[in-house]
């Protein structure tokens, strides 16, 4: 089993940051992919950065503001200049192979709050 903690979280004002974490343990073998999403209310989950083998990918919304970053099993989202709209559940994802198999989890999810 794998299992993912996040932290983070919180109400922020505008211009302002946070710094999210996951941490992921358990009995994995490799981990591939380690990634954040959020979900906004009346939306759809969408892809905020992903780190995977060194190379990154970042959402056009927040390129420039946020920053992702891994260290063994725990991946990090630095969010400088936070807006209003950025305001969401964040949620980590982890791809990679276990003893069992390969496993894709999803972390509790981390609600963050940009006041304007």
């Amino acid at each position: 089993q794998v299992q993912l903690v996040e932290s983070g979280g919180g109400l922020v004002q505008t211009g302002g940051s946070l710094r999210l974490s996951c941490a992921a343990s358990g009995s994995f073998v490799r981990i591939n992919t380690m990634g954040w999403y959020r979900q906004a209310p009346g939306k759809q989950r969408e892809l905020v950065a992903t780190i995977s083998g060194g190379i990154i990918n970042v959402a056009d919304s927040v390129k420039g503001r946020f920053t992702i970053s891994r260290d063994k099993a725990t991946v990090y989202l630095q969010m400088d200049s936070l807006k209003p709209e950025d305001t969401a559940v964040y949620y980590c994802n982890v791809i990679g192979l276990a003893l069992g198999g390969r496993y894709d989890r999803w972390g509790q999810g981390t609600q963050v709050t940009v006041s304007s």
